[in-house]
């Protein structure tokens, strides 16, 4: 299974009032194992830029100026992403609605909910009436916080990656049970009850028994008193 945990950094808070991406970063997982793989794009907004925003992620218009610009780098991006992989991302309605608003004014299509995981859901399902801020579940797992002095699209990416493993649990997420991952990622089957999961049969395997080791073992069990079980020598069959 291919995922891709991203983030974005943008011109303010609603793209249909012209604010736009300024920087996009994305980390590949694959069966929730990071693969080294990354994207990283600064982008020129083609807008100016207020103080406070820029006090956010550092990014100022002087720096954006001579970067591409989103539809310059679209097609890159979503061949990055791929066709089918998931996107995971923190907070991820604000993401996707900046990300699907500059899809649709390009006539590329847009990215469906059903493709979307979002990691503060399952934060806030996992710690119900906790902070599910990037910064605090970074510090709840102790995850080195020391890099982020300002926003930052390819590092918060790597820090969600780290924290998405987390709440997934842990470096061995398959340990969670089957009723717990139901819980946070709402896996059921068509009817709404829990889905279950198909076992692989696997056939008993026999084992040749040295005569000497089972005569001693027999021997053994004959010696203990008042014994729930017995053996029939008799019925001991070696391969």
């Amino acid at each position: 299974m291919r995922e891709i945990v991203f983030d974005t950094e943008t011109t303010g808070l609603d793209p249909y009032s012209g604010d736009r991406i300024v920087e996009i970063g994305a980390v590949e997982l694959i069966n929730h194992v990071p693969t080294g793989k990354e994207y990283h794009q600064y982008i020129n907004p083609m807008r100016s830029m207020s103080e406070e925003v820029v006090k956010v992620h550092g990014l100022t218009e002087e720096f954006l100026s001579d970067k591409p610009t989103f539809e310059e780098i679209c097609d890159e991006f979503l061949a990055f992403i791929g066709s089918d992989s998931m996107l995971v991302a923190h907070n991820a309605p604000f993401d996707m609605k900046f990300l699907n608003c500059q899809l649709k004014e390009l006539n590329k299509p847009t990215i469906g909910d059903e493709r979307v995981v979002d990691t503060v859901i399952i934060a806030r399902k996992k710690f119900p009436g906790s902070r599910v801020n990037l910064d605090e579940l970074c510090r709840r797992f102790n995850i080195d916080l020391s890099k982020r002095t300002v926003h930052g699209a390819l590092l918060d990416s790597q820090l969600l990656a780290d924290v998405y493993l987390e709440l997934l649990g842990g470096h061995e997420p398959g340990l969670l049970n089957s009723d717990e991952n139901n819980a946070l990622f709402g896996g059921t089957s068509e009817d709404g009850s829990v889905a279950k999961v198909e076992r692989v049969f696997r056939p008993a395997r026999n084992f040749d028994i040295p005569e000497d080791d089972l005569k001693h073992h027999q021997e053994f069990m004959k010696k203990i008193k008042d014994a729930l079980w017995s053996v029939d020598e008799n019925a001991v069959e070696t391969n």
